[in-house]
């Protein structure tokens, strides 16, 4: 089979390096972006007389009558011709002839894939913002449910201070918020039309890169030739939001791991979201979560992967950029994939919240509150928290909590305290005297909540 470049080669393509140099088996993906951009490009140039204007509108039905017939499954794309541009180049000369073969005209296959890994990249973070706003969703009717369901609160994996579900999840919510925000700046950023840079220094052609432009939907044009077809920092950009994305996920799922187990117990994963062993009978695992732990490492791969091809590459195409694709799109698979699941996972999650209450009673959590205790009675602060030091010291040798201690035993420690120490201690006081914005009060979660479903709605509204 004749190559595009036939005319300058004396020998075939050996077929080992046809077969390494090929794309077509990953890059097909791009078939309607480039079916799109091929189609902008042919009215472009039957508007401004590069080619007659019936040549662009026979171009035009054809790529149409091809974008149908490959969603309806009818073409195979083949080995033969290397990449989704040629394979539709040929399929569209083989349909309507030698017209077909104008269709080139004034542009590079280096600004056409520039072109189609934009508009697939656009749709793709679009799509991923999309299902990141359904789990931060998820996240928000779970927390209105549990606004005083009370748990531990840890630092150093140490039980520290009391919180609740509803103010754990709603650091997690502010994560994703933050995730569709970076997504929403790599989107920003990248929304510029490359095509018209033709190899490296555009084209002789009478182009109208605007009009192609406006036909794309894009906010820009690329600036300088040279940029438009080498640029691929968006694409660096959109692997280190991911992997920022997937590490939120995989830290939540690593909570979830952990409280699934007998140590913890504070969840349980409904059995359409678990697995079992093949010996152990009673096992129930969280494979998701650690699945979704595991391909977290991938997307951080993708992100190696892209910083590697392009540190060394100098202006402007090099065949090193074909490897773009497959870790953007596996990034992008990954993270749908992981988002896909771990939203009905979560909402269908059992909470066990005897338990949490039963874990937040243990670990003296309210230890700072027993301090705060003293302070607000004119103990300063640091003779308050070695006051505690002593009464926790005490609790440890007597096995005792700061709850069930008597008045005498506080009394024998600081004559400060009074009765009233324990409606102080007590774990619902605890949590609801942390009203300062950000603390886990029912009412100041409250509006963090509303906060988020505010901001969800804003882009779901966009």
């Amino acid at each position: 089979m004749a190559k595009l470049w036939a005319g300058r080669f004396q020998k075939e393509t050996d077929l080992v390096v046809n077969d390494f140099n090929s794309s077509i088996l990953f890059d097909c993906r791009l078939y309607k972006e480039d079916i799109t951009g091929s189609i902008a490009h042919a009215t472009m140039l039957g508007k401004q007389g590069i080619i007659e204007e019936h040549e662009a509108e026979k171009i035009v039905e054809g790529l149409k009558g091809i974008l149908e017939d490959i969603e309806a499954g009818k073409v195979e794309f083949s080995l033969d011709y290397e990449d989704i541009h040629m394979n539709i180049e040929q399929l569209l000369t083989e349909r309507i002839g030698d017209t077909g073969k104008r269709l080139h005209t004034g542009r590079s296959r280096n600004d056409q894939v520039a072109l189609d890994m934009r508009l697939y990249v656009k749709k793709e973070i679009a799509e991923i913002i999309g299902l990141t706003l359904g789990f931060m969703k998820a996240l928000c009717d779970k927390a209105k449910e549990n606004l005083d369901t009370v748990m531990p609160g840890y630092t150093h994996l140490q039980r520290a201070q009391p919180t609740t579900f509803a103010h754990y999840m709603m650091a997690y919510a502010n994560m994703l918020k933050r995730d569709v925000m970076r997504l929403e700046d790599c989107l920003e950023r990248m929304d510029d039309m490359p095509l018209g840079s033709g190899a490296l220094a555009s084209t002789t052609y009478p182009i109208d890169r605007d009009f192609v432009r406006e036909q794309l939907g894009f906010a820009r044009l690329t600036d300088n030739s040279l940029d438009g077809v080498s640029d691929r920092d968006y694409c660096v950009e959109l692997c280190a939001d991911l992997s920022i994305l997937m590490m939120h996920l995989s830290r939540l799922s690593e909570e979830i791991i952990s409280w699934c187990s007998w140590e913890f117990k504070f969840v349980e994963l409904d059995d359409a979201y678990s697995t079992g062993s093949s010996i152990m009978p009673q096992k129930k695992n969280p494979d998701v979560c650690e699945l979704i732990r595991g391909k977290t490492g991938r997307v951080y791969g993708s992100l190696q992967t892209m910083l590697t091809v392009l540190k060394g590459l100098p202006l402007a195409y090099n065949k090193d950029m074909q490897e773009d694709k497959e870790a953007v799109f596996d990034a992008i698979d990954t993270v749908k994939q992981c988002l896909e699941v771990f939203t009905p996972m979560f909402s269908t999650m059992t909470l066990l919240k005897k338990n949490m209450r039963k874990a937040a009673s243990k670990g003296f959590i309210n230890a700072t509150d027993c301090a705060d205790y003293l302070t607000k009675k004119g103990v300063p602060f640091r003779d308050a928290y070695k006051t505690v030091g002593r009464l926790v010291n005490e609790c440890i040798k007597a096995d005792e909590t700061l709850e069930t201690l008597t008045l005498k035993d506080f009394g024998a420690i600081s004559k400060v305290f009074g009765p009233d120490v324990y409606e102080a201690l007590d774990l619902n006081t605890c949590v609801k005297e942390r009203k300062a914005i950000g603390g886990p009060a029912p009412g100041e979660v409250m509006r963090q909540i509303n906060k988020i479903e505010a901001f969800i709605a804003s882009e779901e509204g966009e």
